[in-house]
């Protein structure tokens, strides 16, 4: 079992920033893949942006060149910097985790942190 633990969220005004922070603990295996999504009311839970414990990561559209993705793998630790944000950024966000170790693991989520930007 994997357990993760997300801070950070918050209200911010547009054009604000955010760091959201992430901790994995219990049976944390490498190669592995750390990241965030994030659910926004009524919508389906999309990719964020995700990096793996080799040092590649992937974007959504939406946020690339806004948000960086950064991990501690000492710490197994992930961030997830956002700057530029937006009212469309206001979702609550989850941290992921996914062993890579044996094949594809099972994806793990945490409770996940509220981002709300006022415009």
């Amino acid at each position: 079992q994997v357990q993760l633990a997300e801070s950070g969220g918050g209200l911010v005004q547009a054009g604000g920033s955010l760091t959201l922070s992430c901790a994995a603990s219990g049976d944390i295996f490498s190669p592995n893949i750390m990241g965030w999504y994030r659910q926004a009311p009524g919508k389906q839970r999309e990719l964020v942006a995700v990096a793996s414990s080799g040092g590649s990561a992937n974007y959504a559209d939406s946020v690339k060149g806004r948000f960086t993705i950064s991990r501690d793998n000492a710490k197994i630790l992930v961030y997830l910097q956002m700057n530029g944000l937006k009212p469309e950024d206001t979702a609550v966000y989850y941290c992921t985790y996914k062993s890579l170790h044996h094949g594809l693991g099972p994806d793990y989520w945490g409770r996940g942190t509220q981002v709300t930007v006022s415009s």
